[in-house]
């Protein structure tokens, strides 16, 4: 029962708004956001700086 709160519960990071491949990852761009199915926010500042490799839509998960 923890583990099935656990993904509701804590969040991802996901994109704020559209992000274009080859865009730089910054508190712009990026949010968190429920469930927990991608990135941990406690890697917040090891993907701000990195590039995008892929476009991604606004509220899509981040993935590195």
């Amino acid at each position: 029962m923890e583990i099935k709160n656990k993904i509701i519960v804590r969040r991802s990071i996901v994109a704020k708004r559209n992000i274009k491949r080859g865009e730089i990852f910054n508190e712009e761009n990026i949010t968190v956001k429920r469930p927990a199915t991608g990135i941990s926010p406690m890697r917040w500042y090891e993907i701000l700086g990195k590039t995008a490799t892929r476009d991604y839509k606004e509220d899509e998960i981040i993935e590195i």
